[in-house]
């Protein structure tokens, strides 16, 4: 028997591995951060034997509650991830699980590899309304994608649309989100997109964050930073995937900025606004509630009940990309929370929120965006 996560975002601690029925791990910490949360790795044992494995140390991990309901991901091929027998006791999660093959992949959601991210990049940028823009470098290297879609040259009138996603590595379903609306966005048969094109210009940056999902984080860069909180002042020194894409922002002007992310405990889609900001007015709860109303009757994985408390007037957080952004551009600016867990509206007991289910709600995303163009 082995346990390895020697590969891009994995991330375990094999404590002991001597015993099927009583194997112990824990989840490292994000580098020079006290996150952690999410775990990738794989298992190489015997077929047909059932194997019993704890993560512990979990009561101080980043959010305790998401574990709560959470039924880990296995796959065999990389390709489809299913849920497995999952339960949590306060400390310690057990994964209960027979394998029906040698080699079984287990991870915190299904992982969006840093090779496919390069393939999403490659592929998008060979479409006629798309070109690929590097904006600059990470501190590990790598580069900061950004998308362009539609017509710079022709860009008068058109409204800027602002899409980001994977500021926190380890929630992956927003870049799996990202593929489905390029999908549907590139698709020059499509007839909201094609609207979309007539009067907008997208700015998509699919993976804010490659070091931190390459290195296994949970929530963190390369050296630690939330990037989520560096929107009032990011530096090249700490955050210069923040520092970048809001320069280019400032270039290109924002009429409306969605950061896509995913949380840990709420069992549902929704959107936190920025009603906290000085700004927040009239005209940006109309096409708040417009984009709500939209995407609810386009998709029922869509809800407005639950989600996070919202803001009192003018105490927003203006470190966070939603609230810096919406007031920076006095825009309509949304952050959208996927679940790590299932769509209580919508359970499906096999696969639960899934990589397939973020896909089509990318593409369903457009439709509520759409509703919003027609007002800005």
């Amino acid at each position: 028997m082995n346990i390895t996560s020697q590969f891009d975002s994995g991330n375990i601690h094999v404590i002991s591995a001597e015993d099927p029925n009583n194997i112990k791990l824990s989840i490292n910490k994000d580098n020079q951060s006290e996150f952690y949360q999410w775990f990738h790795f794989k298992l190489h044992s015997t077929p047909f034997v059932n194997h019993l494995i704890h993560i512990e140390n979990l009561a101080e991990s980043a959010y305790p509650d998401g574990w709560e309901g959470y039924q880990a991901v296995a796959s065999y091929d990389r390709d489809t991830w299913f849920r497995v027998d999952t339960e949590f006791n306060g400390d310690t999660l057990s994964i209960d699980f027979t394998p029906e093959y040698d080699n079984v992949y287990f991870a915190y959601f299904a992982p969006y590899s840093y090779e496919r991210h390069l393939d999403l990049i490659a592929n998008a940028q060979m479409s006629f309304d798309c070109k690929h823009e590097l904006l600059g470098e990470t501190l590990d290297g790598r580069e900061i994608n950004l998308l362009v879609i539609g017509d710079e040259n022709d860009s008068e009138g058109k409204h800027k649309i602002w899409i980001t996603a994977r500021q926190h590595p380890g929630e992956t379903m927003a870049e799996w989100l990202v593929e489905g609306l390029l999908k549907r966005l590139l698709d020059d048969t499509d007839g909201v997109a094609r609207a979309l094109l007539d009067s907008c210009i997208f700015y998509v940056v699919p993976n804010m964050n490659p070091d931190g999902g390459v290195r296994g984080h949970l929530r963190t860069n390369a050296v630690g930073v939330n990037l989520n909180r560096e929107w009032q002042s990011p530096s090249l020194e700490k955050s210069p995937e923040v520092f970048h894409v809001l320069n280019k922002m400032q270039s290109t002007g924002v009429d409306a900025f969605f950061d896509i992310h995913g949380d840990e405990a709420l069992p549902y889609n929704f959107v936190a606004g920025s009603e906290g900001n000085p700004n927040y007015d009239e005209r940006i709860a109309m096409l708040e509630n417009t984009f709500k109303d939209s995407l609810m009757a386009t998709t029922p994985e869509f809800q407005d009940q639950f989600g996070y408390d919202k803001d009192e007037p003018g105490q927003a957080n203006l470190t966070v990309a939603c609230n810096a952004v919406g007031l920076k551009f006095d825009c309509l600016a949304y952050t959208l929370e996927m679940p790590f867990k299932d769509n209580a509206d919508l359970p499906d007991a096999s696969y639960g929120w899934s990589p397939v289910r973020s896909c089509q709600l990318g593409e369903d995303l457009l439709v509520a965006i759409r509703a919003v163009s027609l007002k800005l």
